[in-house]
């Protein structure tokens, strides 16, 4: 009797180290993928944690569906509930470091943006897809080089003919994550992990964080609102790329990502997106390419 209760301890020990690896795996597979990186509020059954979702090169950040608190036409704070910080670099900025050495080449050639951004404009976007489009107010003041790039990219014609290939309604994440053109828009998106998939892609140089969230909990995180729109990123801070999410509900993540915009118009189409669910996972349920396909035609920049 005393065999085979051992014999059953350790049975039951290595099926709880079998289960535990499983999920400490899919943890990695997804800090690998979000970054944008991605970082968010994960509950594994027993093990809770952390993970960094919202990234790029292998990272996005996205979960599908849940409807938004904000209205489509509301104006969410882009920053996270809690006070931003006072960058290294004070705002607004007005030089602009863009590092292209160690940087995997760029999905889709284009320049690098002038280091000398425009720090007194007001700039407005429209991100024209196939399911309408998306309107938002730029926050140059507050993250002048995020914004200095972005309007490079969207004049440059960067973004155009490209899918958001990520959406994600799970674990307090709910974004669409945007901006690698090797997204085609003729492509159809399979949530493959190989190099140059869809979610690896970037403009060929890297930009330091700003207008970063402070005051997070006491599990290290803040909540960025719905409506904001902030930048993915490789994994960590400082490692800005071209890939930028959109937040359709509140969401608990670390505070590692650049707020740099707000949704005013179009918050709706995100609602639509991700409630069409996914048609394939990256991590898991809740988290892969949306169902409802979301082109980006062009990107119209207004200088107001």
């Amino acid at each position: 009797m005393a065999g085979s209760r051992e014999r059953d301890r350790r049975r039951a020990r290595e099926r709880y180290e079998r289960q535990r690896e499983v999920q400490l795996a899919r943890r990695r597979k997804i800090r690998q993928r979000l970054g944008i990186g991605l970082a968010v509020v994960c509950v594994l059954g027993l093990i809770g944690g952390l993970t960094a979702v919202l990234a790029t090169g292998g990272k996005p950040a996205a979960k599908p569906k849940a409807t938004a608190s904000a209205s489509p036409s509301a104006s969410a704070s882009a920053s996270a509930s809690a006070t931003t910080s006072a960058a290294a670099v004070a705002e607004p900025a007005t030089h602009c470091t863009y590092t292209t050495s160690g940087v995997a080449a760029a999905a889709k050639k284009v320049s690098v943006p002038p280091t000398a951004p425009n720090y007194k404009a007001a700039y407005t976007a429209s991100i024209n897809t196939n399911l309408g489009p998306i309107d938002i107010n730029l926050l140059n003041s507050k993250a002048t080089c995020t914004v200095n790039s972005f309007v490079h990219l969207a004049t440059a014609g960067y973004f155009n003919a490209s899918q958001c290939h990520r959406v994600t309604n799970t674990n307090g994440l709910y974004v669409l994550q945007c901006g690698d053109p090797y997204a085609k828009a003729s492509t159809k998106l399979t949530c493959s992990q190989a190099a140059k998939s869809p979610g690896t892609g970037g403009p060929g140089y890297e930009f330091a964080s700003e207008n970063l969230p402070t005051g997070a909990s006491s599990a290290g995180t803040v909540t960025y609102k719905a409506g904001t729109v902030a930048m993915a990123n490789s994994g960590s801070s400082d490692t800005n790329g071209s890939q930028f999410f959109l937040v359709y509900k509140d969401s608990t993540l670390g505070p590692d990502y650049t707020p740099f915009g707000t949704i005013t118009s179009g918050l709706d189409i995100l609602q639509k997106v991700a409630n069409a669910g996914t048609s394939c996972t990256y991590s898991g349920p809740g988290d892969g390419a949306p169902k409802e396909k979301v082109i980006i035609n062009s990107v119209t920049i207004k200088q107001t």
